[in-house]
């Protein structure tokens, strides 16, 4: 030993809402923890436990302390109170530990929430940390930052994961992407301190492997001895720069454990034979930060990205979180239409951003969800984690409700004239389409849509008078009109349904040979015949799509510069499902276990969608549509719907799916082979933050895949595609294939410009995640090409538009309303 070492053990209860039990009742478990820390330090202070002096407990997160306050009585939280001030019980300003699902705002409220209430009863507190969960959104800093937390320990977990910066136990600067800094420790496991054997009566190993793991007849205490010396000769030997380590300890060794002063009488035995060497003393989280931030050695900073290795678990769970993000974008459209909030209902707002953060929280399942699928307790657990996503977009629904309702909107009625208020909800001017809803029962001017054909009817803008070209579709129930309106920032319109005042006469035979009696349209374009769309093409002002008869999409043309949307080196057609199956050879659980940081086995079995129909579906004013039907193992449907508009740059495509059931680990990926690969690069938006995967991220962070929030850019010098997410979040990047994992470096800067994938579902954890993907599914994503050369923010912000929409409801004006 080369100096005096001490270890710093914080003493925490991990947060893992749903893994070991019902969520309901880790609840009560982490109220009834706190309550008993409350209960050993009035022993402690009293005299009455000595051998426990030096005992210290750190809340890991704000909710434990939220849930403690709803269910406390005013002299526990008193108590509580008074121990903080004394230093003896500490808070982390965190709120769980959280995916990057949860977006910016939601985010942002219950971070403050915590930083309210230590503000409140005048606590100095500027930390937090997490426990388990591999990363976080570059926009995370930030939002710590403005909530007054300058200090961030990160207790990762590297299974089928790793940490950043190709080392642990180092600190860095994060910069923010505002350029503030907040200082991070890079920690260990989240329960290295019970690695130590430092409670009694338990040996169980879950990092560290020796000659002492199973061991249960060495003395406890001399394993102890062995391997905190170990551990500290070995930072030695690797030149770490301190005389101190800190390390997470938890009561014992399992998630949401109940607090332990027991591992002060080991504590105290150790530093009475071994103080003058290494000392371990018991520290709250913002008392290890003082510490830290006394001490003279240099500090890094980096910036960027810090992606999330667990981020995937949502794509086990693909149909409750494709009703979350749809939650996601009421809760925005809440905010932007009722900014005062007056006009909702701010029990159902609080209540729905709750729930938005515990389907947030990084928890996916029960223990053994993967091993017994068939378990009570995994599909108990599994429904009430899918309630979280449904209770938020119940209540956010509701809330929006309110809100148009006061804005106007008008409930079903009988011979109501057909007029329509349209709201633009955003900041900046939009021109877009959207579309209104006429039941199969109403009528237009005494006459019912339902049994009219096509051109019984057209849009009015009452402001105008302009009649707006539109397009109907029949849906489940009635009709859609849609059309395409522009509408300044905040503005709203009336627009009315009526009947074309000036029906057009009926069609007259040409004698030019356009088609023939068979009504089939397929002769190639020649002088005076504009190819309509068919089979083989799509061409519209902004796009030319040529169709391949066994792949889908051969070539999306930008019509403005001629060149070809899709990568040189897509493998795959855009939207052509890919799926793969690793066979299982061991048991569904062990074969999970030895992928690694892969996700997927060395023998993965992978299949390519093959066309086997190809139809159109729609062609009017508007837009035509293309229906693609494929073949693809694992499903029993896969189609494509790709919705090309005529006057806007703008593609929507639908994607339907019929999954089987398989306990094998699996995949399903829709590829995005967008950008040229050479010139381009692919920004991306997470929480808070806009960003360059691959670029702009922390060194030796995750480059293999993603969890973004509204979509991404693919940004050229003339023109830029803007690709919209709306009902799952992660994309992959880079190859399919089963590989060596690169962590981001210099070198893997180039992966920017790599394919990208939309990864739908997978299966691949082997304890807790979601076994079961069978089911029908829709998953919608837009295109849109801008050739205005704006910044990533205004691009991103365009994708937000897109993605939430205009407002369109049913309104009955006033005489003065009506022009």
């Amino acid at each position: 030993m080369t100096k005096k070492w001490k270890i710093y053990l914080i003493h925490h209860s991990h947060t893992d809402i749903g893994y070991t039990e019902r969520q309901e009742k880790i609840e009560r478990f982490h109220v009834d923890y706190i309550k008993r820390v409350i209960r050993i330090l009035d022993d402690i202070t009293s005299g009455k436990k000595p051998e426990w002096e030096g005992y210290k407990y750190t809340c890991e997160n704000y909710w434990q302390v939220e849930q403690f306050l709803k269910n406390s009585t005013k002299e526990e939280q008193d108590k509580f109170e008074h121990y903080v001030h004394e230093g003896l019980i500490d808070i982390s300003l965190t709120y769980l530990n959280l995916t990057e699902l949860v977006d910016k705002d939601v985010l942002a409220k219950k971070l403050s929430d915590g930083r309210n209430y230590a503000n409140e009863k005048q606590m100095k507190l500027n930390s937090a940390m997490t426990a388990d969960i591999n990363g976080y959104s570059w926009g995370y800093a930030e939002i710590m930052y403005q909530n007054g937390i300058t200090n961030f320990f990160s207790c990762l977990h590297t299974h089928h994961g790793m940490f950043p910066l190709y080392k642990k136990q180092t600190p860095f600067w994060w910069e923010t992407p505002n350029g503030h800094k907040v200082l991070v420790w890079n920690g260990d496991h989240y329960q290295l301190g019970n690695e130590f054997m430092l409670l009694p009566n338990t040996n169980i190993s879950y990092q560290i492997r020796d000659e002492f793991t199973g061991d249960w007849e060495t003395d406890q205490f001399e394993i102890t001895e062995e391997r905190v010396f170990r551990y500290v000769k070995n930072l030695e030997m690797e030149g770490y720069p301190y005389s101190f380590v800190p390390a997470m300890i938890s009561g014992v060794m399992t998630d949401n454990a109940p607090p332990n002063p027991r591992m002060m009488e080991i504590i105290h035995r150790f530093n009475e034979k071994h103080g003058e060497q290494i000392e371990i003393e018991v520290v709250t989280l913002n008392h290890f930060f003082e510490i830290l931030r006394n001490e003279t050695v240099d500090i890094p900073t980096y910036g960027g990205d810090w992606p999330d290795w667990w981020a995937d678990g949502v794509g086990s769970t693909p149909a409750p979180t494709k009703i979350y993000r749809d939650a996601q974008r009421k809760y925005q459209l809440s905010k932007k239409l009722d900014p005062n909030m007056q006009l909702g209902n701010p029990t159902f707002f609080s209540e729905a951003e709750h729930q938005l953060m515990m389907y947030a929280e990084h928890t996916w399942g029960y223990a053994s969800s993967v091993g017994e699928p068939w378990n009570t307790l995994v599909n108990d657990l599994d429904y009430r984690k899918g309630a979280y996503a449904v209770n938020a977009n119940s209540l956010i629904s509701r809330n929006l409700d309110e809100v148009l309702a006061n804005l106007g909107e008008e409930s079903l009625q009988a011979d109501r004239e057909k007029y329509f208020k349209i709201i633009n909800p955003h900041k900046r001017p939009v021109t877009d389409y959207t579309k209104v809803h006429i039941k199969h029962w109403e009528d237009v001017d005494g006459e019912y849509f339902h049994f009219k054909r096509d051109g019984f009817i057209e849009v009015i803008d009452c402001q105008t008078n302009e009649i707006l070209v539109s397009q109907v579709v029949m849906v489940p129930g009635g009709n859609d009109i849609e059309f395409m309106i522009s509408l300044a920032a905040n503005e709203n319109r009336l627009v009315k349904v009526r009947q074309i005042v000036e029906k057009p006469s009926g069609e007259t035979e040409s004698n030019h040979a356009y088609r023939g009696n068979d009504g089939v349209s397929d002769l190639a374009p020649y002088i005076g015949y504009q190819q309509p769309a068919n089979h083989h093409v799509i061409e519209t002002d902004h796009y030319r799509i040529i169709f391949n008869d066994t792949t889908g999409i051969e070539k999306m043309i930008a019509k403005t510069t001629g060149a070809n949307l899709i990568h040189p080196n897509a493998i795959h057609a855009p939207f052509t499902g890919v799926y793969e199956k690793t066979p299982i050879t061991t048991d569904a659980c062990q074969e999970r276990r030895r992928m690694g940081r892969n996700r997927k086995g060395r023998i993965t079995e992978r299949d390519v969608a093959k066309l086997v129909a190809i139809d159109q579906v729609a062609d009017g004013a508007i837009y035509t549509t293309m229906k693609m039907e494929f073949a693809l193992e694992g499903t029993n449907m896969y189609v494509v719907l790709l919705k090309v508009y005529k006057e806007l740059p703008k593609i929507a495509v639908t994607v339907r799916i019929q999954k089987q059931n398989e306990w094998a680990p699996e995949n399903l990926y829709i590829p995005l082979p967008f950008g040229d690969g050479q010139n381009h690069e692919l920004f991306a938006e997470k929480t808070g933050s806009i960003f360059r995967p691959a670029i702009d991220q922390i060194p030796g962070s995750n480059i293999d895949f993603y969890l973004l929030q509204n979509g991404m850019i693919f940004k050229n010098k003339n023109q830029d595609l803007v690709v919209v997410l709306k009902d799952n979040p992660l994309i992959s990047l880079g190859t399919l294939a089963h590989h060596e994992i690169e962590l981001s470096n210099e070198q893997t800067k180039v992966k920017n410009k790599d394919l990208v994938y939309s990864w739908v579902m997978n299966n691949f954890w082997e304890t807790n995640f979601k076994v079961d993907l069978s089911g029908f599914y829709e998953f919608d994503y837009q295109l849109y090409l801008s050739g205005d050369n704006e910044t990533p923010e205004a691009l991103i912000e365009k994708c937000q538009e897109l993605n939430e929409g205009l407002v369109a409801f049913a309104y009955n004006p006033q005489e003065n309303e009506i022009g």
